[in-house]
């Protein structure tokens, strides 16, 4: 096939202009604050990922040392947990209980590393990550099951192999190594969310499995247990995370997690926590922000763009009538050949173009025609 550099350059040119900021997306309405690529929204903040690093903003809850267990873990009584450190590896001492995370969350991304230790074939390296205390992902030697319907192969039920939100669901797929070699977790979890009494998410979990998607989104039925379909209750807003002691030596290493926004945070543009009295109230916010920017641009074009886009997060006839007022200007001036008007030609035409196609001007405006070529 022969390379067409003309039509290279011309894909590359639209690729960069759908990145630049530009004020032509869809305006806000009563689910959202933003216009679409609205140069008011917040950027998001700043993390650092290094690879093979805990991301800069996360809770490292165990570095291979005995240092960050005495900081980060107790008993579920609060005394200091009788799991020990050997080699870097924060290992489960059977029978002592629960190692509990000091610190209490709940939506969250958790990374952790085990493995089922060679020699355990009794017990198959049965431990687990618990969500709050309440949630279980399950951690197994899982490794070569062979299907069976015997009811005495304890390894065998699909709901309690690693990687299964255990009692529930059982993993997609099975990605387990064999006993010995390091395997991860990489878990995002959301807590049921209540209003009141009334549950308006079950929460869920979603978990990749040495890389691999095994629960995608598993809404929470309740609790997790063994042999048990437990009734749903309502629980604290925040609690420790848990690693289970199921009575056998798992070792942990590279334990993290960083806390992040609940998906009902966001009340102000689209989701599921969406509150139209936020959303006025932060329209009305960038109204008047946008009208400041809009006295203070001497650039008559910035004019026409900062007074329209106030217009449109808040309908106020003052601010439309200067809005109509430098558009009008801003036609003279281009019809006059003024070149301190013809720049971001293209820019302008898409966003007047959104302006009629929105209905804040006619389609057949002046300045609609005249920057279409008409």
């Amino acid at each position: 096939m022969k390379f067409n550099i003309s039509a290279f350059l011309f894909l590359a040119a639209a690729a960069v202009v759908n990145v630049m900021a530009e004020p032509s997306g869809d305006r806000p309405d009563d689910r959202h604050a933003w216009a679409v690529h609205d140069v008011n929204r917040p950027d998001p903040v700043a993390v650092v990922a290094k690879p093979g690093q805990p991301p800069s903003d996360a809770v490292v809850l165990f570095d291979g040392t005995a240092e960050s267990i005495s900081k980060n873990w107790c008993d579920s009584k609060g005394n200091p947990t009788k799991w020990t450190v050997k080699d870097g590896q924060f290992v489960c001492v059977p029978h002592s209980g629960p190692a509990m995370t000091r610190e209490k969350f709940a939506d969250c991304q958790l990374h952790v590393e085990w493995l089922s230790p060679v020699g355990d074939d009794d017990g198959l390296g049965n431990s687990g990550v618990i969500l709050m205390g309440v949630y279980e992902i399950q951690i197994l030697n899982s490794y070569g099951i062979v299907p069976s319907k015997s009811p005495w192969k304890a390894a065998n039920y699909a709901d309690g192999q690693a990687g299964a939100v255990y009692g529930q669901n059982p993993p997609m797929v099975n990605p387990a190594r064999p006993a010995g070699e390091w395997q991860s977790f990489d878990i995002v979890f959301h807590p049921p969310v209540w209003n009141g009494d009334t549950l308006v998410d079950p929460g869920s979990a979603t978990v990749f499995f040495n890389g691999v998607l095994v629960q995608d989104a598993w809404p929470f039925e309740a609790g997790t247990t063994w042999c048990r379909r437990l009734k749903r209750v309502k629980h604290a807003a925040e609690a420790p995370l848990y690693l289970q002691d199921h009575g056998n030596p798992v070792p942990f290493r590279n334990v993290w997690i960083r806390r992040i926004p609940s998906r009902y945070a966001n009340t102000v543009c689209g989701g599921p926590g969406v509150k139209a009295e936020d959303v006025a109230a932060l329209r009305t916010k960038l109204a008047e922000e946008t009208k400041v920017a809009g006295d203070g641009a001497e650039d008559v074009a910035e004019k026409v763009v900062q007074y329209w886009s106030s217009y449109a997060y808040l309908a106020d006839p003052a601010v439309k009538a200067k809005a109509e007022f430098y558009t009008a200007e801003y036609v003279r001036r281009y019809k006059q050949n003024d070149q301190s008007v013809r720049h971001h030609v293209g820019e302008m035409k898409r966003f007047v173009n959104m302006l009629a196609n929105s209905g804040f001007i006619a389609k057949d405006a002046p300045v609609v025609k005249m920057l279409n070529g008409q």
